[in-house]
Protein backbone atom coordinates (compact mmCIF):
# COMPACT_ATOMS: atom_id res chain seq x y z
CA UNK A 1 0.00 0.00 0.00
CA UNK A 2 1.46 3.78 -0.85
CA UNK A 3 1.62 6.31 1.69
CA UNK A 4 -0.45 8.72 -0.50
CA UNK A 5 -3.28 5.72 -0.40
CA UNK A 6 -2.42 4.65 3.31
CA UNK A 7 -2.80 9.38 3.89
CA UNK A 8 -6.00 9.24 2.29
CA UNK A 9 -7.60 6.07 4.04
CA UNK A 10 -6.58 7.33 7.60
CA UNK A 11 -7.52 10.96 7.20
CA UNK A 12 -10.77 10.33 5.81
CA UNK A 13 -11.58 7.63 8.13
CA UNK A 14 -10.43 10.16 11.47
CA UNK A 15 -12.94 12.42 9.88
CA UNK A 16 -15.53 10.49 10.37
CA UNK A 17 -14.22 9.15 13.57
CA UNK A 18 -14.35 12.88 14.73
CA UNK A 19 -17.95 13.28 13.28
CA UNK A 20 -19.26 10.50 15.62
CA UNK A 21 -17.56 12.78 18.31
CA UNK A 22 -19.90 15.88 17.37
CA UNK A 23 -22.61 15.61 19.73
CA UNK A 24 -19.89 14.37 22.48
CA UNK A 25 -20.46 11.07 22.97
CA UNK A 26 -20.14 7.61 20.64
CA UNK A 27 -22.50 4.74 22.54
CA UNK A 28 -21.38 1.60 22.00
CA UNK A 29 -23.63 0.62 18.43
CA UNK A 30 -22.10 3.95 16.93
CA UNK A 31 -18.59 2.50 17.65
CA UNK A 32 -19.61 -0.96 16.28
CA UNK A 33 -21.45 0.47 13.60
CA UNK A 34 -18.63 2.83 12.51
CA UNK A 35 -15.72 0.02 12.78
CA UNK A 36 -18.70 -1.94 9.98
CA UNK A 37 -18.66 1.28 8.05
CA UNK A 38 -14.36 2.03 7.98
CA UNK A 39 -14.13 -1.69 7.18
CA UNK A 40 -15.34 -1.09 3.87
CA UNK A 41 -12.97 1.73 3.26
CA UNK A 42 -10.07 -0.60 2.17
CA UNK A 43 -11.79 -1.88 -1.15
CA UNK A 44 -13.34 1.46 -2.11
CA UNK A 45 -12.24 2.84 -5.62
CA UNK A 46 -9.05 0.16 -5.74
CA UNK A 47 -9.20 -2.32 -7.77
CA UNK A 48 -7.06 -4.68 -5.48
CA UNK A 49 -8.37 -3.69 -2.54
CA UNK A 50 -6.62 -3.08 0.88
CA UNK A 51 -6.08 -4.79 4.20
CA UNK A 52 -5.56 -2.74 7.30
CA UNK A 53 -3.34 -4.36 9.92
CA UNK A 54 -4.34 -4.65 13.30
CA UNK A 55 -1.73 -1.82 14.32
CA UNK A 56 -3.53 -0.06 11.85
CA UNK A 57 -7.12 -0.69 13.76
CA UNK A 58 -5.71 0.31 17.22
CA UNK A 59 -4.72 3.89 15.75
CA UNK A 60 -8.25 3.77 14.66
CA UNK A 61 -9.28 2.95 18.23
CA UNK A 62 -7.62 5.19 19.62
CA UNK A 63 -9.62 8.40 18.03
CA UNK A 64 -12.71 6.45 19.07
CA UNK A 65 -11.77 6.08 22.66
CA UNK A 66 -12.09 9.87 23.60
CA UNK A 67 -14.04 12.84 22.79
CA UNK A 68 -12.29 15.17 19.41
CA UNK A 69 -12.58 18.83 20.00
CA UNK A 70 -13.28 21.29 17.86
CA UNK A 71 -9.75 22.50 17.14
CA UNK A 72 -8.45 18.50 16.24
CA UNK A 73 -11.57 18.70 14.19
CA UNK A 74 -9.81 21.93 12.19
CA UNK A 75 -7.03 20.04 12.26
CA UNK A 76 -8.07 16.71 10.31
CA UNK A 77 -10.57 18.51 7.90
CA UNK A 78 -7.56 20.42 7.00
CA UNK A 79 -5.98 17.34 6.42
CA UNK A 80 -8.46 15.78 4.51
CA UNK A 81 -8.45 18.96 2.46
CA UNK A 82 -4.59 18.38 1.79
CA UNK A 83 -5.51 15.18 0.51
CA UNK A 84 -7.63 15.94 -1.95
CA UNK A 85 -6.00 18.95 -3.82
CA UNK A 86 -6.92 17.12 -7.55
CA UNK A 87 -9.55 15.59 -9.61
CA UNK A 88 -8.47 12.35 -9.37
CA UNK A 89 -7.79 12.04 -5.98
CA UNK A 90 -11.30 13.98 -5.21
CA UNK A 91 -13.23 11.35 -7.27
CA UNK A 92 -11.14 8.19 -5.12
CA UNK A 93 -12.35 9.78 -1.99
CA UNK A 94 -16.05 10.12 -3.28
CA UNK A 95 -15.91 6.68 -4.33
CA UNK A 96 -15.22 5.72 -0.41
CA UNK A 97 -17.64 8.31 0.44
CA UNK A 98 -20.51 6.39 -1.51
CA UNK A 99 -19.06 2.62 -1.12
CA UNK A 100 -20.01 3.25 2.69
CA UNK A 101 -23.24 4.88 2.35
CA UNK A 102 -24.05 1.50 0.27
CA UNK A 103 -22.64 -0.79 2.62
CA UNK A 104 -26.41 -1.77 3.64
CA UNK A 105 -28.31 -0.81 0.19
CA UNK A 106 -28.15 1.29 -2.81
CA UNK A 107 -27.36 4.62 -1.91
CA UNK A 108 -29.94 7.28 -1.26
CA UNK A 109 -29.83 10.16 -3.66
CA UNK A 110 -30.10 12.60 -0.34
CA UNK A 111 -27.03 11.02 0.51
CA UNK A 112 -25.21 11.38 -3.04
CA UNK A 113 -26.42 14.53 -2.94
CA UNK A 114 -24.66 15.29 1.00
CA UNK A 115 -21.17 14.11 -0.38
CA UNK A 116 -21.53 16.13 -3.42
CA UNK A 117 -22.00 18.85 -0.67
CA UNK A 118 -19.29 17.32 1.07
CA UNK A 119 -16.50 17.44 -1.94
CA UNK A 120 -17.52 20.77 -2.42
CA UNK A 121 -16.98 22.37 0.56
CA UNK A 122 -13.65 20.46 1.33
CA UNK A 123 -12.66 22.15 -2.01
CA UNK A 124 -13.20 25.64 -0.80
CA UNK A 125 -12.54 26.26 2.98
CA UNK A 126 -13.67 24.65 6.01
CA UNK A 127 -16.89 26.18 6.06
CA UNK A 128 -19.74 23.75 6.99
CA UNK A 129 -17.84 20.65 5.81
CA UNK A 130 -17.79 18.94 8.84
CA UNK A 131 -21.55 19.66 9.99
CA UNK A 132 -22.52 18.18 6.43
CA UNK A 133 -20.10 15.16 7.38
CA UNK A 134 -21.67 14.43 10.89
CA UNK A 135 -25.20 14.26 8.99
CA UNK A 136 -23.43 12.07 6.44
CA UNK A 137 -22.27 10.02 9.38
CA UNK A 138 -25.40 9.89 11.19
CA UNK A 139 -27.95 8.75 8.48
CA UNK A 140 -24.96 5.76 7.62
CA UNK A 141 -24.55 4.48 10.77
CA UNK A 142 -28.49 4.32 11.68
CA UNK A 143 -29.18 2.93 8.54
CA UNK A 144 -25.96 0.08 9.39
CA UNK A 145 -27.77 -0.18 12.31
CA UNK A 146 -31.06 -0.71 11.15
CA UNK A 147 -29.23 -3.31 8.87
CA UNK A 148 -27.78 -5.19 11.92
CA UNK A 149 -31.15 -5.25 13.91
CA UNK A 150 -33.05 -7.13 11.18
CA UNK A 151 -30.13 -9.28 10.06
CA UNK A 152 -29.68 -12.93 11.37
CA UNK A 153 -27.23 -13.62 13.66
CA UNK A 154 -27.23 -16.73 15.61
CA UNK A 155 -23.70 -15.55 18.23
CA UNK A 156 -26.67 -13.38 19.35
CA UNK A 157 -29.31 -16.20 20.17
CA UNK A 158 -26.79 -18.53 21.73
CA UNK A 159 -27.23 -17.46 25.34
CA UNK A 160 -30.97 -18.76 24.88
CA UNK A 161 -29.47 -22.18 22.48
CA UNK A 162 -28.07 -22.59 25.77
CA UNK A 163 -30.41 -21.57 28.19
CA UNK A 164 -33.58 -22.09 27.12
CA UNK A 165 -33.36 -24.04 23.94
CA UNK A 166 -37.32 -24.46 23.18
CA UNK A 167 -37.27 -20.49 22.96
CA UNK A 168 -34.55 -20.85 20.61
CA UNK A 169 -36.39 -23.28 18.37
CA UNK A 170 -39.52 -21.78 18.48
CA UNK A 171 -37.96 -18.30 17.68
CA UNK A 172 -36.39 -20.14 14.89
CA UNK A 173 -39.37 -22.07 13.54
CA UNK A 174 -41.60 -19.05 13.60
CA UNK A 175 -39.59 -16.68 11.86
CA UNK A 176 -39.32 -19.60 8.67
CA UNK A 177 -43.25 -20.13 9.02
CA UNK A 178 -43.48 -15.86 8.72
CA UNK A 179 -46.03 -16.67 12.25
CA UNK A 180 -46.15 -15.33 15.44
CA UNK A 181 -47.71 -16.13 18.44
CA UNK A 182 -50.02 -13.99 20.43
CA UNK A 183 -48.07 -13.55 23.36
CA UNK A 184 -45.16 -11.38 24.31
CA UNK A 185 -41.93 -12.27 23.90
CA UNK A 186 -41.23 -12.54 28.03
CA UNK A 187 -43.90 -14.90 28.02
CA UNK A 188 -42.63 -16.45 25.06
CA UNK A 189 -39.58 -17.49 27.09
CA UNK A 190 -41.41 -18.45 30.27
CA UNK A 191 -43.45 -20.88 27.75
CA UNK A 192 -39.95 -22.17 26.38
CA UNK A 193 -38.83 -23.18 29.90
CA UNK A 194 -42.01 -24.29 30.68
CA UNK A 195 -42.37 -26.77 27.60
CA UNK A 196 -38.54 -27.48 28.56
CA UNK A 197 -39.08 -28.84 31.56
CA UNK A 198 -42.12 -30.71 30.68
CA UNK A 199 -40.53 -32.48 27.64
CA UNK A 200 -37.63 -33.87 30.48
CA UNK A 201 -40.78 -36.05 32.18
CA UNK A 202 -41.46 -36.95 28.61
CA UNK A 203 -38.13 -38.42 28.14
CA UNK A 204 -38.04 -40.47 30.81
CA UNK A 205 -39.44 -43.59 29.32
CA UNK A 206 -36.79 -42.18 26.41
CA UNK A 207 -39.46 -41.47 23.59
CA UNK A 208 -42.34 -39.36 24.34
CA UNK A 209 -45.78 -40.92 23.38
CA UNK A 210 -48.15 -39.50 21.38
CA UNK A 211 -50.21 -39.27 24.50
CA UNK A 212 -47.75 -37.48 26.61
CA UNK A 213 -47.58 -34.15 23.65
CA UNK A 214 -51.17 -34.15 23.00
CA UNK A 215 -51.20 -33.77 26.77
CA UNK A 216 -48.50 -31.27 26.61
CA UNK A 217 -50.40 -29.41 23.53
CA UNK A 218 -53.59 -29.11 25.81
CA UNK A 219 -51.90 -27.76 28.66
CA UNK A 220 -49.97 -25.39 26.93
CA UNK A 221 -52.65 -24.34 25.22
CA UNK A 222 -54.99 -24.04 27.83
CA UNK A 223 -52.21 -21.83 30.07
CA UNK A 224 -51.17 -19.23 26.89
CA UNK A 225 -54.38 -19.27 25.60
CA UNK A 226 -52.87 -20.33 22.51
CA UNK A 227 -55.00 -22.44 19.50
CA UNK A 228 -54.39 -26.00 18.93
CA UNK A 229 -52.30 -25.45 15.90
CA UNK A 230 -49.62 -23.11 17.58
CA UNK A 231 -49.62 -25.45 21.27
CA UNK A 232 -49.17 -28.53 19.26
CA UNK A 233 -45.98 -26.65 17.73
CA UNK A 234 -44.77 -25.71 21.24
CA UNK A 235 -45.19 -29.14 22.36
CA UNK A 236 -43.82 -30.36 19.33
CA UNK A 237 -40.65 -27.96 19.44
CA UNK A 238 -40.14 -28.75 23.20
CA UNK A 239 -40.21 -32.46 23.00
CA UNK A 240 -37.44 -32.08 19.84
CA UNK A 241 -35.34 -29.36 21.52
CA UNK A 242 -34.73 -31.23 24.59
CA UNK A 243 -33.90 -35.02 25.40
CA UNK A 244 -33.36 -36.58 28.48
CA UNK A 245 -29.99 -35.88 28.39
CA UNK A 246 -30.15 -31.76 28.13
CA UNK A 247 -28.63 -30.61 31.31
CA UNK A 248 -31.35 -28.53 32.48
CA UNK A 249 -29.74 -26.63 35.41
CA UNK A 250 -29.78 -23.27 34.10
CA UNK A 251 -33.37 -24.06 32.56
CA UNK A 252 -34.40 -24.58 36.13
CA UNK A 253 -32.81 -21.38 37.63
CA UNK A 254 -34.27 -19.39 34.72
CA UNK A 255 -37.82 -20.65 35.58
CA UNK A 256 -37.58 -20.11 38.58
CA UNK A 257 -36.76 -16.66 38.71
CA UNK A 258 -39.69 -16.43 35.68
CA UNK A 259 -42.17 -17.55 38.21
CA UNK A 260 -43.93 -16.63 41.05
CA UNK A 261 -44.49 -19.16 43.93
CA UNK A 262 -48.19 -20.22 43.41
CA UNK A 263 -47.29 -20.56 39.25
CA UNK A 264 -44.66 -23.20 40.41
CA UNK A 265 -46.80 -24.54 42.63
CA UNK A 266 -49.35 -25.41 39.66
CA UNK A 267 -46.55 -26.29 37.40
CA UNK A 268 -45.92 -29.31 39.45
CA UNK A 269 -49.63 -30.30 38.68
CA UNK A 270 -48.73 -29.72 35.29
CA UNK A 271 -45.47 -32.15 35.16
CA UNK A 272 -47.70 -34.79 36.91
CA UNK A 273 -50.75 -34.55 34.28
CA UNK A 274 -48.10 -34.90 31.60
CA UNK A 275 -46.81 -38.22 33.31
CA UNK A 276 -50.28 -39.37 33.40
CA UNK A 277 -51.18 -39.24 29.96
CA UNK A 278 -50.42 -42.70 29.35
CA UNK A 279 -52.67 -43.78 32.48
CA UNK A 280 -49.37 -43.97 34.93
CA UNK A 281 -47.35 -42.04 36.69
CA UNK A 282 -43.68 -44.43 36.81
CA UNK A 283 -41.02 -44.06 39.55
CA UNK A 284 -39.00 -42.48 37.10
CA UNK A 285 -41.12 -40.09 35.63
CA UNK A 286 -42.24 -39.27 39.70
CA UNK A 287 -37.96 -38.84 40.73
CA UNK A 288 -38.00 -36.58 37.85
CA UNK A 289 -40.50 -34.41 38.60
CA UNK A 290 -38.77 -34.59 42.28
CA UNK A 291 -35.37 -33.39 40.72
CA UNK A 292 -37.46 -30.31 39.06
CA UNK A 293 -39.63 -29.17 42.24
CA UNK A 294 -35.94 -29.05 43.83
CA UNK A 295 -34.54 -26.88 40.57
CA UNK A 296 -37.26 -24.54 41.03
CA UNK A 297 -36.91 -23.82 44.93
CA UNK A 298 -39.97 -26.01 45.92
CA UNK A 299 -39.95 -27.73 48.99
CA UNK A 300 -40.13 -31.74 49.41
CA UNK A 301 -43.71 -31.33 50.80
CA UNK A 302 -44.83 -28.94 47.99
CA UNK A 303 -43.62 -32.07 45.57
CA UNK A 304 -45.34 -34.90 47.74
CA UNK A 305 -48.92 -32.51 48.16
CA UNK A 306 -48.60 -32.49 44.15
CA UNK A 307 -47.96 -36.19 43.69
CA UNK A 308 -50.82 -37.49 46.08
CA UNK A 309 -53.45 -35.75 43.78
CA UNK A 310 -52.68 -39.01 41.71
CA UNK A 311 -54.76 -41.17 42.74
CA UNK A 312 -52.70 -44.25 44.16
CA UNK A 313 -53.54 -46.70 41.83
CA UNK A 314 -52.10 -44.49 39.16
CA UNK A 315 -48.93 -43.90 40.37
CA UNK A 316 -45.72 -45.99 41.55
CA UNK A 317 -45.03 -45.24 44.79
Amino acid sequence: MSDDIRTRIFTLAKVMIAAAWADGQITEEEKQCLKDLLFHLPDAGLEAGIQMTGQEWAMLEMYMDSPIDPVEQERLIAELQAVIRNPQEREIVVSYLQQMAAADGEPSAAELALIDDIMQDANTSNGGVFGRISRFFGGTVQKRATAVAHAPNREAQFDDFVKNKVYYELSQQLAQQGKSLNVSDAEMRRMGLAGGLAARVAHVDETPTEAEINRMAELIGRFWGLDEVMARLVAQTAVSAVDYAYDYYRMTRQFGEATTYEERVRFLDVLFQIALADGFVSYEETEEIRLIAHGINLSNQEFINAKIKIPREQRAG
